[in-house]
């Protein structure tokens, strides 16, 4: 099976926003998926806050042939060192707390 992470299509009319999956490259755009990786809404302002991504789940992922589409590839260039980032520093706020 070929697994792609590509950009699955959810919301209403004139307000869609995506959630990042792992899915077999056979399936449709909105079938069924094998894990979700995170999401991007491009309707929110501040730019910071569209895409929230999981790191570890992504690399897992790529580690075992996943393939990124084009625009998860430039999500991911983005935003996955503010993500692992972000996670780190949660964690430490867990361990001093």
């Amino acid at each position: 099976m070929a697994v792609r992470i590509r950009m699955k299509q959810m919301g209403r009319k004139h307000r869609h926003y995506y959630r990042i999956v792992a899915i077999d490259h056979e399936q449709a755009r909105d079938g069924r998926v094998l894990e979700e990786l995170g999401t991007y809404d491009p309707h929110v302002k501040n730019k910071d806050a569209r895409v929230t991504l999981i790191p570890a789940r992504i690399e897992h992922w790529m580690s075992v042939g996943a393939l990124p589409s084009d625009n998860v590839t430039a999500l991911m260039k983005k935003f996955m060192e503010r993500e692992r980032q972000r996670l780190a520093d949660k964690a430490a706020a867990a361990t001093t707390a």
